[in-house]
Protein backbone atom coordinates (compact mmCIF):
# COMPACT_ATOMS: atom_id res chain seq x y z
CA UNK A 1 0.00 0.00 0.00
CA UNK A 2 2.66 2.39 0.82
CA UNK A 3 4.36 1.95 -2.68
CA UNK A 4 1.44 3.55 -4.62
CA UNK A 5 1.42 6.84 -5.90
CA UNK A 6 -2.01 7.47 -3.75
CA UNK A 7 -0.09 7.26 -1.00
CA UNK A 8 1.18 11.28 -0.26
CA UNK A 9 4.94 10.21 0.84
CA UNK A 10 5.32 8.12 -1.98
CA UNK A 11 3.96 10.34 -4.54
CA UNK A 12 6.66 13.33 -3.70
CA UNK A 13 9.42 11.10 -2.75
CA UNK A 14 9.19 10.12 -6.87
CA UNK A 15 8.59 13.20 -7.65
CA UNK A 16 11.83 14.38 -6.10
CA UNK A 17 13.62 10.95 -7.28
CA UNK A 18 13.17 12.76 -10.64
CA UNK A 19 14.40 16.23 -9.69
CA UNK A 20 11.57 18.56 -9.30
CA UNK A 21 10.60 20.49 -5.73
CA UNK A 22 7.68 19.16 -3.79
CA UNK A 23 5.72 20.35 -0.71
CA UNK A 24 3.18 18.99 0.73
CA UNK A 25 0.72 20.99 1.51
CA UNK A 26 -2.92 19.49 3.11
CA UNK A 27 -4.00 15.77 4.15
CA UNK A 28 -6.24 15.87 6.58
CA UNK A 29 -9.55 16.37 4.49
CA UNK A 30 -12.95 15.79 6.42
CA UNK A 31 -14.44 12.00 5.52
CA UNK A 32 -17.53 12.90 3.77
CA UNK A 33 -14.61 14.81 1.24
CA UNK A 34 -13.16 13.25 -1.67
CA UNK A 35 -9.86 14.92 -1.34
CA UNK A 36 -6.83 12.85 -0.20
CA UNK A 37 -4.10 14.91 0.18
CA UNK A 38 -2.99 17.93 -1.45
CA UNK A 39 0.85 18.87 -2.41
CA UNK A 40 2.73 21.67 -4.85
CA UNK A 41 4.63 21.15 -7.29
CA UNK A 42 7.98 23.43 -8.27
CA UNK A 43 6.40 25.54 -5.47
CA UNK A 44 7.53 29.37 -6.52
CA UNK A 45 7.72 28.61 -10.23
CA UNK A 46 5.18 26.92 -11.52
CA UNK A 47 3.52 26.26 -8.36
CA UNK A 48 1.26 23.83 -9.80
CA UNK A 49 -1.00 22.33 -7.58
CA UNK A 50 -1.81 18.69 -7.17
CA UNK A 51 -4.78 17.14 -5.83
CA UNK A 52 -5.29 13.37 -5.24
CA UNK A 53 -9.07 12.03 -5.06
CA UNK A 54 -10.56 8.82 -3.96
CA UNK A 55 -13.66 8.84 -5.76
CA UNK A 56 -15.70 5.84 -4.34
CA UNK A 57 -13.35 4.50 -1.20
CA UNK A 58 -15.46 1.53 -1.74
CA UNK A 59 -13.69 0.65 -5.32
CA UNK A 60 -10.57 2.71 -4.71
CA UNK A 61 -10.66 4.85 -7.71
CA UNK A 62 -8.50 7.40 -7.32
CA UNK A 63 -7.42 10.12 -10.05
CA UNK A 64 -5.34 13.45 -9.39
CA UNK A 65 -6.49 16.81 -10.37
CA UNK A 66 -3.76 18.92 -11.61
CA UNK A 67 -3.60 23.17 -12.00
CA UNK A 68 -1.39 25.78 -11.85
CA UNK A 69 -3.99 28.91 -12.59
CA UNK A 70 -3.18 28.58 -16.15
CA UNK A 71 1.08 29.90 -16.00
CA UNK A 72 2.00 26.45 -17.64
CA UNK A 73 -1.30 24.27 -17.81
CA UNK A 74 -3.75 25.56 -19.77
CA UNK A 75 -6.79 24.70 -17.86
CA UNK A 76 -7.47 22.23 -15.17
CA UNK A 77 -7.63 18.28 -15.60
CA UNK A 78 -7.89 15.52 -14.08
CA UNK A 79 -5.92 12.28 -14.51
CA UNK A 80 -6.70 8.85 -13.28
CA UNK A 81 -3.38 6.84 -13.39
CA UNK A 82 -1.30 4.07 -11.04
CA UNK A 83 2.26 5.42 -12.37
CA UNK A 84 4.48 8.31 -11.54
CA UNK A 85 6.15 8.09 -15.07
CA UNK A 86 2.21 9.15 -16.52
CA UNK A 87 2.33 12.38 -14.53
CA UNK A 88 5.85 13.25 -14.90
CA UNK A 89 5.49 13.07 -18.32
CA UNK A 90 2.46 15.91 -18.19
CA UNK A 91 4.71 17.94 -16.37
CA UNK A 92 7.05 17.76 -19.10
CA UNK A 93 4.78 17.95 -21.81
CA UNK A 94 3.49 21.61 -20.16
CA UNK A 95 7.03 22.14 -19.76
CA UNK A 96 7.71 22.33 -15.92
CA UNK A 97 10.81 20.60 -16.17
CA UNK A 98 14.14 21.90 -15.12
CA UNK A 99 15.69 20.81 -18.16
CA UNK A 100 13.43 22.51 -20.52
CA UNK A 101 14.58 25.54 -22.64
CA UNK A 102 11.01 27.35 -22.19
CA UNK A 103 10.57 26.74 -18.96
CA UNK A 104 13.94 27.97 -17.28
CA UNK A 105 13.35 31.48 -19.65
CA UNK A 106 9.83 31.72 -17.74
CA UNK A 107 10.82 30.88 -14.67
CA UNK A 108 13.72 33.58 -14.49
CA UNK A 109 11.07 36.06 -16.20
CA UNK A 110 9.03 36.13 -13.53
CA UNK A 111 11.74 36.70 -10.89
Amino acid sequence: MSNKITTQSYFVKRLKDSGYMVYKLFDEYNEADPRNWTVMIDPGNASIICTCYNNDSAFGEYYFEIYDGGQFIPEKFKLKTDSIEVIISYLVKYGINNKSELYNRRTIQSR
